[in-house]
Order: structure tokens, then C-alpha cells, then sequence
């Protein structure tokens, strides 16, 4: 399903960074016949870009037990989709998401199975490795990922967009790391990424203990955003205008930068470039390089080179 926005802001950017006869193409989404999602919906608003969307606008996109497994799913088939090149994620209705949909989940998470306790143990620590899987994967996907929220992100939605390459807000955006208020560590990644997302670790601890809101203004002096809009319209313009210039671009030369940027940020500076002369002895190797070197000698844009699918 296409939402409104996404038609205004093609009409908005379409000269920045669109072929004027490229055509609006929606995928299948959620409640269309045949679509594979219930929590989500996904769309193709330009060539090579996807539309993911939290799609459960009346219970606030809450995560229910469907949402994890869809998830990853979703990030599975888009990993491998040669029509993909780079990924928006936003969330429908009022707000992002508020997070763990509680009623939905207790079963999971309040009884685990087990004939004693340390059967029990292995199976919780199963479930909480599966749901810890639901975020992972979008940092798996070589696919470059941009965050659009607007409203609240409480919960699993800082988890979630801790695990994205690119996050964006509007000016009434507000996060919560909101586990220790339900009695709980945050376990599905918050603790993991957003110390690294976020410079000051005295910040990220303040937050994880207190569970106080951050609004969009601290969001995006401490780096958790690198952009914040005046609303949700401009927003999800602006997450078009810089997924179209990704999708311009060498998806070798992407792909190759999100895996070295992720294995770098968890290795040493001799670890990252023993990695990347690894990775760049095969993926120089490629028609890409000489494309690119010709259009910039030529002055012309990087999107006006037709690239071959990866």
C-alpha cells in the first residue's frame, strides 16, 4: 500500500532524482490478495527502492508475535532482490511504533516450556535469540536501510532503529527506552547498538535506567538522527530524496560500503582494512568502477549510468 506521502514526495522530487517516465510500482502489501505480510506493508515507490511499513496503524504498530518472524521474512527476501538496491522503513498512522505489543507477546515471554528450569532456560533463551534475529537481519541485509519516525518509538522501536544505517525524525519524534519500566533489560539490541550509534556513554546509560523520553531535538545533537523535519510529509520526502541517491549509485560500490562500515565499527582499525583488501581484491573487479570514472570525466551524474542488478 502507497501511502499518501510517498505519492506527494515523488511529485516533490521526481526532478532530483527520477527518470521523468519511471512509474510508481506498488508490490504486494498488507491486505492486498496474495500478500505475504500482516504487520507489514511493502511497496516499490521507485525503481529500485522499497517501501517497508509497520503496518498495524489501530494498535499503534505494537509488535506482536507475527511482527517478529514477518520481519525477518521480509529482510530475507529484500536481501536477495536484484530490484532492491535500498530500503525505507516508516511506520503507518499517528506514531512509529509504541513498541513490545504486551497482550499479544506474554504467552512467549511470561511461560516458556520446559519440564524443569534448566529446560525452561534453554527454550527462553531460544525465544529471546529468535526476537533478537527480527533486528539483526536488518543489519545483515546488505541493503542500506533509512529510518523515517515520526511520533513515538518506544521499546523494540529503539531497537529496531538502532539496527538501520540511516535515521531520520520529525520535530515531534520522541524515544523511549522503556523495558526497565516492565521490569526488564532491554535484550533484542538497544543495549548493543545504541552506545555505539550514540557517542556519550553516560547518555545511553541515563536513558536505559530511566526510561525517560528523549525528544527530537536531543535525538539529533547526540547523533541518534542525523535529520529532523517539520513533519511526517517532508520526512518521508526527504527518506526518498536520499534513497534515490543511493539507488543511483554502484550497488557493488553500496553494498560493499554498509558490510565494511558494520565489520568496522566492531573490529580494530588493522582488523577493518585487512577486511576491506580482502573484500576489494574481487569487487574492483567490476565494470562498475570504469562506469563511474567515465561519467565523472564526462561531469554527468552517477544516476545516469545504467548499472547491471546485484
Amino acid at each position: 500500500m502507497l501511502s499518501t506521502f510517498f505519492r506527494s514526495a515523488l511529485s516533490t522530487y521526481r526532478g532530483l532524482w527520477l527518470p521523468a517516465q519511471v512509474a510508481v510500482r506498488s508490490m504486494s502489501s498488507s491486505g492486498a490478495p496474495g500478500s505475504p505480510y500482516t504487520s507489514l506493508a511493502v511497496s516499490q515507490p521507485a525503481e529500485f527502492i522499497t517501501h517497508v511499513e509497520l503496518n498495524r496503524p489501530e494498535k499503534r504498530n505494537a509488535m506482536n508475535k507475527v511482527f517478529w518472524s514477518e520481519m525477518v521474512d521480509c529482510f530475507n527476501a529484500i536481501a536477495g532482490d536484484p530490484d532492491c538496491r535500498v530500503v525505507v522503513v516508516s511506520g503507518a498512522g499517528k506514531l512509529f511504533t509504541a513498541g513490545i505489543d504486551l497482550m499479544d507477546m506474554a504467552g512467549d515471554v511470561l511461560q516458556p516450556e520446559g519440564d524443569d528450569m534448566a529446560r525452561t532456560s534453554w527454550n527462553m533463551r531460544k525465544i529471546i535469540a529468535k526476537y533478537q534475529e527480527t533486528f539483526s537481519i536488518i543489519e545483515k541485509c546488505p541493503k542500506p536501510v533509512v529510518v523515517a519516525i515520526h511520533g513515538a518509538c518506544v521499546g523494540g522501536g529503539v531497537d529496531l532503529i538502532t539496527a538501520c544505517d540511516i535515521r531520520l525524525c520529525t520535530q515531534d519524534a520522541w524515544f523511549q527506552v522503556k523495558e526497565v519500566d516492565i521490569g526488564l533489560a532491554a535484550d533484542v539490541g538497544t543495549l548493543q547498538r545504541l552506545p555505539k550509534v550514540i557517542g556519550s556513554r553516560s547518555l545511553v546509560n541515563e536513558l536505559a535506567l530511566t526510561a525517560r523520553k528523549m525528544y527530537a531535538d536531543e535525538a539529533k545533537s547526540s547523533g541518534l538522527v542525523s535529520r529532523v523535519f517539520a513533519d511526517k510529509e517532508a520526512m518521508l520526502a526527504g527518506a526518498l530524496e536520499i534513497a534515490g541517491e543511493i539507488a543511483g549509485r554502484s550497488p557493488v560500490a553500496v553494498q560493499g560500503t554498509k558490510v565494511n562500515l558494520i565489520y568496522s565499527r566492531d573490529h580494530s582499525v588493522a582488523e577493518g582494512l585487512d577486511y576491506m583488501a580482502t573484500w576489494n581484491m574481487s569487487m574492483l573487479q567490476t565494470a562498475d568502477v570504469m562506469k563511474s570514472a567515465q561519467a565523472s570525466m564526462e561531469k554527468k551524474s552517477p544516476k545516469s549510468i545504467v548499472f547491471s542488478k546485484l
